[in-house]
C-alpha cells in the first residue's frame, strides 16, 4: 500500500535510506531532516505496516519541486512500488500547482518509463544545488539530471533571490537617553 508517510515511518525511512546511501546510490539523510520533512514523503507499507518504499517531493521553487530519495527494499523491489511512488509525487506536484519535476538520479532508463526525460544538468537553478555541498561526489557528480513537465498552468513568480515589492522599513527602538521621559527597570 502507497500512503502520505506519518511521524511512526520515519525509523524506518532512516534505514531504507541508509542503505542505499551507503551504497553511494542518494545522499544520506539525518533523523532530524527526515523529522522535519515528513510532509514531503509518501512510503510502501508492507501487510504488518514497516515501510518498504519511500519517496520524497521537495518544492525548489514556483514552478519546480524535486523527486528526491527515491528508495524500494530489495525484497520488494520489481512489483511496481517504485513507480508507484513517484506517481504519488507527480499528484502531489499537479496538486501544488508545480509545471516541473526534477529528479538527479543513476536510474535513467526507471525515470524514462515514467515521462522523465534527459537535462542538461547546468540548466537547472543554482537552488537545486545546494544539498551537493554536502555531498561526497560534490567535485565528481555522475548522476542524470532529469525532468518531467505537468500539464498545469503556469504561474508568474520571481526568480529565486530577487526581493518582492520595495523595502519595508522599521521603526528603530531608540535608547533611554534620547527620551529622558522613559524610565528604565534597574
Amino acid at each position: 500500500m502507497i500512503r502520505r508517510a506519518i511521524v511512526k515511518d520515519i525509523v524506518g525511512i532512516a534505514k531504507l535510506v541508509t542503505q542505499f546511501a551507503e551504497r553511494g546510490l542518494m545522499l544520506h539523510r539525518s533523523l532530524e531532516d527526515l523529522y522535519e520533512n515528513v510532509r514531503d514523503f509518501h512510503v510502501a507499507v508492507d501487510d504488518e505496516d514497516n515501510v518498504v518504499g519511500v519517496c520524497g517531493l521537495n518544492v525548489v521553487w514556483a514552478d519546480l519541486a524535486e523527486v528526491y530519495s527515491l528508495a524500494v527494499h530489495h525484497s520488494q523491489q520489481g512489483k511496481g512500488l517504485g513507480s508507484r511512488l513517484v506517481e504519488a509525487t507527480i499528484e502531489d506536484a499537479r496538486e501544488l500547482g508545480i509545471a516541473k519535476l526534477m529528479s538527479l538520479t543513476y536510474e535513467q532508463r526507471f525515470f524514462e518509463r515514467l515521462g522523465f526525460t534527459v537535462v542538461d544538468r547546468m540548466t537547472l537553478p543554482l537552488k537545486v544545488w545546494s544539498e551537493c555541498l554536502n555531498c561526497p561526489k560534490n567535485q565528481a557528480c555522475d548522476e542524470i539530471a532529469m525532468v518531467y513537465h505537468l500539464d498545469v498552468p503556469s504561474i508568474e513568480a520571481p526568480k529565486p533571490g530577487k526581493p518582492i515589492g520595495s523595502i519595508i522599513e522599521l521603526p528603530v527602538l531608540a535608547d533611554d537617553m534620547e527620551h529622558p521621559d522613559v524610565q528604565s527597570e534597574s
